[in-house]
């Protein structure tokens, strides 16, 4: 039998692991991954995930083991190695599978202290620089959407995509008519992934159902399923598109791209193309405050915008969505998750404005009994309590009025651990749209985190409030006090 030692001895060193993962973003990996089609099928995507939490498994086990005789410091690199090297793992099955297992990675991008550090460096390349897929798989898919060659449709057409995501790619090219557009081009067969990884999520989610809010839970996922599918639609994203650049003027400092209908389809989409930097590139600059502050509003002023004026949610806040152009615009792209409220929506978002505006706690309880379907039952009083102090978290950037610092580090990760123990706690009942508008929330409070703004939220908001002709005077005196 052998001995401790030389089992031990027999276990992969992370150094090693950390090595090999680290070829896997060599150049040669890269070339790979464009070449491989999206996988289509239940099993098959079910299986490329099963094998990811096999590794990551016994990345981890073998990390415990070799914990036992280790001292503090060895164990600290150990880790830090291992959590490297799996988010590479990671990273390469989100990269293989795109779809809907590449939003999650973007999710989790934009929640630090879930994830590993490592994690959340590694999954943030999602955004805006997963892998494309190499030509040669999208040329007679692009050939047969714009019933042409790309050469008899466009004046020049660059085959190498410059941006990679979750459902497609984008090229650049020039029409014929001198304009410089970026052409957005889904990947083949992403549609049918999206209902497949949905019907393996509930595999995994089969224990749930024995809950007593089963069926609260489902009704999310099919709301998160359907937005999704949604996405795949580019002509309902022009649609989208479109609706919100009417809302901009030239002096909100808001850029949203002109849509050349002529030019796309239900899966290729041809947009005027923006030169600007993304948050990395941004921030990699060491831009003066007053500067991050002004992207900062022009962030703000987007969402009241379209919420107010347009009674639409963008849902995609992500630094892969935003452009910071040189002449301090903001670019705004990507409208395919975007969610319109209806009158029912629309009214319970009227009657949050009073707590939202005044900070009052009565008024704020009263809206998310509302929300959550919660009532005076006293065995949710635990989840409402929970709900309260998210809620609070989420609104006081807007009703405690004056200048609030984004990028106050105690102050978000409140916000996360608050997130984290109602997932912890399963407190999941809520209308079918509240895992997107999370989703949401984060997005964009992790932006301004980074940019580390310092704005007057409550202006911003009744600037565009103020614009739409809503009277309400009633309270707006008594807030921010």
């Amino acid at each position: 039998m052998p001995t401790m030692a030389e089992l031990m001895n027999a276990l992969p060193e992370p150094a090693a692991e950390a090595s090999r993962a680290s070829s896997e973003v060599a150049p040669g990996k890269l070339e790979d991954w464009a070449l491989r089609p999206v996988p289509v099928g239940a099993f098959r995507r079910l299986r490329v995930l099963g094998t990811l939490q096999a590794e990551v498994g016994a990345a981890y086990l073998f990390l415990w083991l070799r914990g036992w005789f280790k001292d503090a410091a060895e164990k600290e690199r150990l880790a830090a190695e291992t959590h490297w090297s799996t988010a590479l793992r990671v990273l390469d099955s989100m990269s293989y599978l795109r779809g809907a297992t590449i939003k999650i990675g973007q999710t989790l991008a934009n929640f630090p202290d879930i994830a590993p550090p490592a994690f959340v460096e590694t999954l943030e390349r999602l955004h805006y620089d997963a892998p494309p897929m190499h030509w040669s798989l999208l040329r007679e898919m692009v050939h047969n959407e714009l019933n042409g060659d790309v050469q008899e449709r466009f004046a020049s057409f660059e085959t190498r995509a410059f941006a990679a995501a979750s459902l497609g790619q984008v090229h650049r090219a020039r029409l014929h008519s001198g304009e410089e557009v970026a052409v957005k081009v889904q990947y083949p067969g992403i549609a049918r992934t999206i209902r497949q990884d949905f019907r393996n999520l509930f595999l995994f989610l089969l224990p749930a159902r024995f809950s007593r809010d089963w069926e609260n839970t489902r009704q999310q996922f099919e709301d998160l399923r359907i937005r999704l599918e949604r996405e795949t639609d580019y002509e309902h994203e022009a649609a989208m598109q479109e609706r919100v650049r009417r809302l901009f003027r030239e002096e909100d400092g808001i850029v949203v791209p002109r849509v050349y209908r002529d030019h796309s389809t239900g899966r290729v989409l041809t947009m005027d193309y923006l030169a600007g930097q993304t948050l990395d590139q941004y921030l990699a600059g060491n831009p003066p405050q007053e500067e991050r502050n002004e992207f900062a509003r022009q962030i703000m002023r987007a969402w009241y915008r379209m919420l107010y004026a347009g009674r639409l949610l963008y849902m995609d806040f992500h630094p892969g969505n935003l452009l910071f152009l040189d002449d301090g615009r903001l670019g705004l792209i990507d409208f395919g998750y975007v969610m319109e409220l209806d009158e029912t929506l629309w009214e319970l978002f009227r009657k949050m404005d009073r707590p939202l505006t005044t900070g009052n706690r009565a008024e704020r309880l009263s809206a998310l009994k509302d929300w959550h379907a919660l009532g005076d039952d006293p065995s949710r009083q635990e989840q409402l309590r929970l709900s309260d102090e998210f809620a609070d978290w989420s609104w006081r950037p807007r009703y405690c009025g004056g200048e609030f610092d984004f990028g106050d580090e105690a102050d978000f990760r409140r916000g996360v651990d608050l997130f984290v123990e109602m997932v912890r706690r399963r407190y999941s009942r809520s209308r079918p749209c509240t895992p997107s508008i999370a989703r949401q929330t984060f997005g964009a409070r992790a932006i301004l985190y980074r940019l580390k703004a310092k704005i007057d939220v409550a202006q911003l908001a009744e600037a565009d409030i103020g614009a739409t002709g809503w009277d309400r005077s009633e309270y707006v005196a008594a807030g921010h006090a």
